[in-house]
């Protein structure tokens, strides 16, 4: 048994050592649990080849998918206060967002970019669901006024793609002042005639589902994902009754008429850019304009 123990397992476990093979081989659909070739899921835009489940995915990501030859100019986030409320949990505030941002290269939850779309000039702001559940907090306020003041100043539609928790807890009564502040940037599209897209993606719920969310000229939506203000689980143990079979999933919202459209993420690019086209043909009020396109 020494000798067992003692020579052939440690060669066993040298040639075997999990460090050899990469830990991004395989992904494991969140959707019916089939395992995929990492790169082949990559390739298919991180939808399961499977089922179609629609995975999520970052602003990076969403840039290249998007925009024309993947070029694009980011726009940058104005600074603000980290921590105002000195807030702690089980962690502090600040060591919460620092290990966010380690782990996504980004400062915060929202980040935007302008660029060519089917050769039209676009704005896109895109909620990273990796940054602390994509929550709403000053740092989002501040990054949607920043996308939207760009908007204006290129005269250029805004879109703007959701997912999120809702909003951002350890930053209180402020992340909820993030609401109005975006309905009034929103307004202030509409009073230009710029079109404000919103493409809901999973999950989409909470304080951002109950303000700019929901406000587009034009809702799109990624096939399953969850929107809602609280999750089904929550509204059934308050009612106390059975809630109805996909409920909250981007196809009943479809169904009942709070979606224009559910759209592969395929087939994403080329809806954006039909839209864009048709909503800049004339002069027309942008709901106006879609509403005649059909």
């Amino acid at each position: 048994m020494n000798w067992l123990t003692n020579y052939v397992k440690p060669k066993l476990s040298a040639v075997l050592r999990r460090s050899d093979t990469p830990d991004n081989l395989w992904h494991k659909c969140d959707g019916c649990g089939h395992l995929i070739f990492f790169k082949e899921y990559v390739a298919n835009l991180s939808v399961c080849a499977k089922c179609g489940h629609h995975g999520r995915i970052g602003p990076v990501d969403r840039f290249d998918m998007l925009f024309d030859d993947k070029k694009y100019q980011r726009i940058s986030n104005p600074p603000v206060k980290d921590d105002p409320l000195k807030f702690r949990d089980k962690k502090k505030y600040p060591d919460r967002l620092k290990e966010a941002r380690a782990r996504t290269g980004d400062q915060d939850a929202l980040q935007a970019a302008f660029g060519r779309l089917g050769g039209a000039l676009a704005v896109i702001a895109v909620q990273n669901f990796f940054f602390m559940a994509g929550s709403m907090g000053v740092a989002v306020g501040d990054a949607f006024i920043g996308a939207v003041n760009t908007a204006l100043e290129k005269n250029a539609p805004f879109i703007i793609f959701t997912s999120a928790g809702g909003a951002r807890m350890q930053e209180g009564i402020l992340s909820l002042m993030q609401m109005p502040r975006t309905t009034v940037a929103i307004g202030m599209l509409h009073e230009a005639g710029l079109p404000y897209i919103v493409v809901l993606t999973d999950p989409t719920t909470g304080g951002v589902t109950a303000s700019y969310a929901m406000l587009g000229d034009i809702q799109l939506a990624e096939p399953g994902a969850l929107i809602g203000f609280a999750g089904p689980r929550v509204i059934e143990s308050t009612i106390r009754e059975k809630l109805p079979e996909g409920f909250q999933r981007s196809e009943y919202l479809f169904d009942h008429g709070m979606l224009d459209m559910v759209v592969h993420r395929r087939d994403l690019r080329d809806t954006l850019v039909r839209i864009l086209s048709l909503v800049s043909r004339d002069g027309a009020p942008p709901k106006l304009r879609a509403r005649a396109a059909g």
